[in-house]
């Protein structure tokens, strides 16, 4: 389940894109085509050159391709651009999986520890730093022994 949850927290920015993009591609590409494909058969005209003439009237195009004359091709067109985009979608999001639990966590925090369990041993407030709001207390009786994994580095 943590991976969908990540996949979704990562991915919501992928959406609105793709969200715009959809939004973009049906206003310049498919209602001009829909028009095309429909007026071609009316005029015995090649599609490409209604497309070309057509694509720069974004409104009348919308206009036109949402009329009852056009709508089947739009929604057609739109049918196909929707799959497309939701595939494209689908395996953008497959490949920001996390590879497991822990992608992402930073090294050395206290993200291990929920609901304040680290401080039975360490302090919120004072003492010796050892990660963001977890210090290890100087006053504290019995055993402080702490084991620290990692490397320092320093350039």
């Amino acid at each position: 389940m943590y991976k969908i949850k990540y996949a979704v927290k990562k991915g919501k920015a992928v959406f609105i894109v793709v969200l715009i993009l959809w939004i973009i591609l049906s206003i310049v590409l498919i209602a001009p085509g829909a028009v095309s494909i429909i007026d071609s058969e009316k005029v015995n005209e090649s599609i490409l050159n209604l497309f070309l003439n057509n694509i720069s009237n974004f409104s009348s195009n919308l206009t036109k391709a949402l009329s009852s004359e056009y709508a089947a091709t739009f929604l057609k067109g739109e049918l196909y651009l929707f799959v497309a985009l939701f595939v494209l979608a689908g395996i953008g999001l497959m490949k920001s999986l996390p590879k497991n639990e822990y992608t992402d966590i930073e090294h050395g925090s206290s993200d291990w520890a929920t609901g304040g369990e680290q401080y039975q041993i360490l302090s919120p407030k004072k003492g010796i730093l050892l990660a963001e709001k977890n210090y290890l207390p100087v006053d504290k009786r019995g055993n402080t022994n702490v084991l620290i994994v990692g490397r320092f580095r320093f350039w």
